[in-house]
């Protein structure tokens, strides 16, 4: 495999919670430390391109991370992202031929002990490698192809849309 870039835009798995009367708040991404210390075995560069809730992303934002995958020379993306408008995103970037695109996110902050961040972006970094070129979201052990998915809240798990 050549070189894995990582892209990070914020989301709950970029939160942090600072005191009793705070609310989470995204903060600087975890994703270094969570590399390093599961002593990853590909070389990646990792790029921050944004420290958004998912709920907050424009139109632009969008732009601009589609600018930034078409732009990289990596034919292998992983895209940290918030859950709630993944889908979207990953809709924007469907166009973009040639490259293996997977987004992927937590429903609980990679700083908490309890959560899911930590299988998710292992899980991803191996779809990353493992499916052909398109756009993907891997959440919950799954990975749906971009038009196929829908966060359900109710489950806290992405299915298929069609389902």
């Amino acid at each position: 495999m050549t070189k894995l870039h990582v892209f990070t835009t914020g989301g709950t798995i970029d939160k942090v919670y600072f005191d009793a009367l705070s609310e989470f708040q995204v903060g600087e991404s975890p994703l270094d430390a969570i590399l390093r210390e599961a002593n990853v075995g590909i070389e990646y560069d990792l790029t921050s391109l944004m420290r958004k809730d998912s709920l907050e992303l424009t139109d632009d934002d969008r732009n601009a991370i589609y600018e930034a995958v078409a732009a990289t020379d990596a034919a292998h993306i992983l895209i940290t992202h918030g859950t709630d408008t993944m889908a979207q995103t990953a809709e924007r970037l469907r166009d973009i031929k040639d490259k293996t695109i997977i987004l992927t996110g937590s429903m609980q902050p990679a700083r908490l002990r309890s959560t899911d961040a930590i299988f998710n972006v292992g899980f991803a970094i191996a779809a990353a490698q493992l499916q052909s070129p398109g756009v993907y979201i891997a959440m919950n052990g799954r990975v749906f192809p971009a038009g196929h998915v829908r966060k359900d809240r109710a489950a806290g798990q992405f299915v298929d849309a069609n389902n």
